[in-house]
């Protein structure tokens, strides 16, 4: 599936995309695929928002991360703010994925 640039963000897969790739590819309806992506999105999400680690062979990790209260300052005003403690997720791609990424530069 080939994609156009059409403003001058950065290109981004989509889930509307990834359906689209499994119904061109493995003949799932239009539904089904949808469904699917949706499906697995949610299970992603939903390990997350529990506080489990999501470990995709061959791609990554995704871990929740509890950051400390901190001191902040507003940029504009030079203002002193505190910021609250709060859960972020964080992505570490296997060393699979950054292998092919730096063979396809390679290229």
């Amino acid at each position: 599936m080939e994609f156009s640039v059409e403003s001058l963000e950065t290109p981004a897969l989509t889930k509307a995309q990834l359906a689209e790739l499994l119904f061109e590819q493995i003949g799932l309806n239009k539904r089904e695929s949808k469904d699917m992506i949706d499906a697995f999105f949610d299970l992603i999400s939903k390990s997350l928002v529990d506080g489990t680690d999501v470990k995709i062979s061959g791609f990554g990790n995704f871990q929740i991360r509890t950051k400390a209260p901190r001191p902040g300052r507003n940029p504009r005003t030079g203002e002193t703010i505190p910021i609250e403690a709060r859960r972020v997720v964080t992505f570490h791609a296997s060393h699979k994925l950054k292998d092919q990424i730096q063979d396809d530069r390679r290229e």
